[in-house]
């Protein structure tokens, strides 16, 4: 338990870090001079490289285990990355930052990930996932408008560079205090552990073929919104000051950890995962059309329709949860690394696309609500296709 713990705070530390740039892009702006290309970037940083850092974390959970992979790579990279972001002096520093910092969070839910596959029951592992999300979101919270509270009063160089010194105490709580399973080595037939060409065993199963579209696209609005776009939207349609815009995607936030809870036990209580995705997915992507439609209605519309996407959206554990359900034991740790890898690339790939939005109907002369009202259709499209592929998946039940 007392790992389960340090890895969940470096977990809570992942959020943040995820989600902070929606509270820091109005003093990014301010101070450095980022626009919203600039914003896109360094935040899509942060997704690809918590994504390409899945591969070899999926193979360091399943050789040295999860002590090691994450208490390593948290302490050296999310650490280091957040000193580096305390003194940036430009955007390239911002993005170097960003990226360090999201290569550094990528094994801190994964590692819980593996735990519960390990040493619990296969069927509570939704449940136990979305409680871990769901309080994990604590760190989501705290970049809203308690961040912007700190900041207020002590400066986002000082800030970020208190959570660089606490992220490097997490990194040491997880390697004192987690213990790693027992390693499962391939069953006589099987032959040896090929290390990351596993990976392509996996790719080659085609049971996985119609859960990779909902893994890129799943998570890619809520953090999308959540973690960058909210901020500038609220601040530049409504004209909103920072310490609201705080207060308002507090409540997005909120609305994902009661997602999470929310969304744990449906699997086991309707004995399937696809059935639970699949609409809650179709409901995400009508609520980002109606946010695209009335996107200068109200900061109160905007506000709760914001909140509503956050939580109906919570689906990342069931989808994971039914991706774990196909795969084989001794793969778990690649296997959850693996679509995680997506989830990510998803964000990380939408997050300069959207930007490059925003600035292409700037320049076209769009107002600002026109400018975000496009983002936020683009990802209603996304998630109808993707849940359209989702249909033709194997369900996993309990």
């Amino acid at each position: 338990m007392p790992g389960i713990l340090a890895l969940g705070l470096g977990y809570v530390f992942s959020q943040f870090y995820r989600a902070c740039l929606a509270v820091l892009a109005p003093y990014l702006t301010a101070d450095l001079g980022l626009d919203a290309a600039d914003l896109g970037r360094a935040s899509g940083a942060w997704f690809l490289a918590f994504a390409l850092m899945q591969i070899p974390v999926g193979v360091g959970l399943d050789r040295l285990g999860p002590r090691r992979t994450a208490g390593l790579l948290f302490g050296i990279c999310a650490a280091g990355g957040s000193a580096i972001f305390a003194l940036a002096q430009g955007p390239a520093m911002i993005t170097v930052a960003m990226t360090l910092i999201g290569a550094g969070c990528a094994p801190a839910l994964m590692a819980l990930f593996y735990i519960y596959a390990r040493e619990f029951d296969m069927a509570r592992f939704a449940f136990l996932t979305s409680c871990t999300v769901g309080i994990g979101t604590l760190g989501n919270i705290a970049g809203t408008e308690p961040f912007a509270v700190l900041i207020e009063a002590v400066g986002w160089r000082a800030a970020m560079g208190g959570f660089a010194a606490v992220s490097a105490l997490s990194a040491v709580a997880s390697l004192v205090l987690v213990k790693d399973p027992v390693r499962v080595d391939p069953a006589a037939g099987e032959g040896r552990d090929r290390g990351f060409l596993e990976y392509f065993e996996l790719l080659r199963m085609p049971v996985f073929w119609a859960l990779i579209p909902m893994a890129i696209v799943n998570y890619a609005p809520a953090a999308g919104i959540r973690g960058l776009w909210a901020g500038p939207y609220l601040s530049e349609v409504f004209a909103l000051p920072p310490v609201e815009v705080g207060r308002a995607v507090l409540w997005m936030a909120v609305a994902m950890s009661l997602g999470a809870f929310c969304y744990g036990p449906l699997d086991r209580i309707f004995r399937t995962r696809k059935w639970i995705v699949a609409p809650g997915n179709l409901a995400a992507a009508g609520l980002c059309l109606a946010l695209g439609l009335w996107a200068d209605g109200s900061a109160a519309l905007a506000t709760a329709l914001l909140a509503a996407i956050g939580f109906i959206s919570a689906t990342y554990t069931i989808v994971m949860a039914h991706a774990r359900g196909l795969a084989p034991l001794r793969l778990v740790g690649r296997t959850v690394t693996m679509m995680n890898f997506f989830v990510m690339a998803g964000v990380g790939l939408a997050q300069p696309i959207t930007g490059e939005v925003v600035e292409a109907a700037r320049a076209a002369g769009a107002p600002p609500a026109e400018a975000y009202a496009q983002v936020f259709m683009l990802y209603a499209a996304a998630m109808v296709f993707a849940t359209a592929v989702y249909l033709f998946s194997r369900d996993a039940k309990p």
